[in-house]
């Protein structure tokens, strides 16, 4: 419970393991001990063992000398006389020493660093992160909703995920999106990730209940976005757009749906597998008119490639059936049905991360 109630933000980034970091400050403080022990081992004339009056002599007591130098005990038994080992302490075996002494304190600067690197890096993306998309949930439905985000052109910078799972959070991470560990229920979870100030928040939690809760919760801290809830049950539809919800998918009447077309119809059923498969060879989208569409007609622009099954015009939606659109007028947006590997309107028809979805029949957006 008390990790529901601290929110915290994770960003991608390649960590390594504590075996691989130990190891790496182990060989660093051994190297550090041979290079200074060679060193003196060189310059051992320059040396004198203060007890008995002579240079130090052989390898062991130039080891000896790195080590009580290098770990600052200086038990003062040793001492560089001659210039020339003077001069090697200042100018070689001191920033060893720091090195030395930066390693065995390494964790803690690590952590030190690490949590103002963190509180850095969120202060930059508070200030950056606008008219971004929030998904809730990040089980199979939410990092699908994010590869078909990122199939239509939003970038990974722009989708934050919310999770309760530390795991779910890493997968999140991997992909390249920023993501928050908490309950998504809380309101104070959801500013983490800075609802207010999305355009798009997709709810794609594991039990309806949860997503009513969520809708409610997202719809009042940002009253202006488009938000996208999953239904596992068909019943619970009126119950999440009475919450907030622009666009309500059910999951398992939809997959059973489509399980049954394609047994009924078979080729009705793979057209609709290809539009929804990412790699297959069609795709819908979602642009604005471009001064070339503007006085065609729905027909026309058909026949050049692009089939066009709804178009938005002052808020209104006009399926391909209703007859309702003759012409393009500027400032139409339309609904189309296009190759994946089209290059008709490729500079002006893909999809603009920062558009919204398409309207329903009939609804209008305040």
């Amino acid at each position: 419970m008390a990790q529901d109630n601290d929110a915290r933000l994770a960003f991608p980034e390649r960590k390594r393991g504590p075996v691989r970091a130990i190891s790496t400050r182990i060989l660093i403080a051994i190297g550090c001990i041979v290079l200074t022990a060679t060193i003196v081992y060189l310059e051992r004339a320059g040396y004198r063992d203060v007890e008995n009056d002579h240079p130090i002599e052989g390898w062991l007591g130039s080891f000896y000398y790195a080590t009580v130098t290098l770990s600052t005990t200086g038990y003062g038994d040793v001492t560089p006389l001659s210039d020339s080992a003077r001069l090697t302490n200042i100018l070689l075996i001191t920033p060893l020493r720091f090195l030395f002494l930066i390693v065995l304190i390494g964790t803690t600067i690590e952590v030190l660093t690490e949590r103002s690197r963190q509180q850095f890096r969120y202060a930059r993306w508070r200030r950056r992160v606008k008219k971004h998309t929030v998904v809730i949930g990040y089980g199979m439905k939410g990092r699908s909703a994010v590869s078909a985000l990122k199939d239509q052109g939003h970038s990974v910078e722009s989708i934050v995920v919310v999770d309760a799972s530390n795991a779910n959070i890493k997968l999140a991470n991997s992909d390249g999106c920023a993501g928050v560990v908490g309950d998504a229920r809380r309101e104070e979870v959801l500013r983490r990730a800075e609802v207010p100030s999305a355009d798009r928040v997709i709810v794609a939690t594991d039990r309806d209940d949860v997503s009513v809760l969520v809708t409610l919760t997202a719809r009042r801290l940002a009253p202006h976005a488009t938000i996208a809830a999953a239904a596992r049950e068909e019943q619970n539809i009126p119950v999440l757009r009475q919450s907030g919800a622009d666009v309500v998918i059910p999951t398992a009447e939809s997959a059973g749906r489509l399980l049954g077309l394609s047994i009924v119809a078979p080729m009705a059923g793979e057209l609709i597998e290809d539009l929804l498969e990412p790699v297959a060879g069609l795709q819908i989208l979602e642009r604005e008119v471009t001064p070339a569409d503007v006085g065609l007609s729905p027909a026309r622009l058909t026949a050049q490639g692009e089939i066009v099954l709804n178009v938005v015009r002052n808020g209104v939606s006009h399926r391909f059936d209703s007859g309702g659109v003759r012409v393009f007028q500027p400032g139409d947006r339309i609904v189309v049905i296009t190759a994946k590997q089209s290059t008709h309107h490729s500079a002006n028809s893909r999809t603009d991360p920062q558009d919204p979805p398409p309207l329903k029949p009939g609804r209008s957006r305040t």
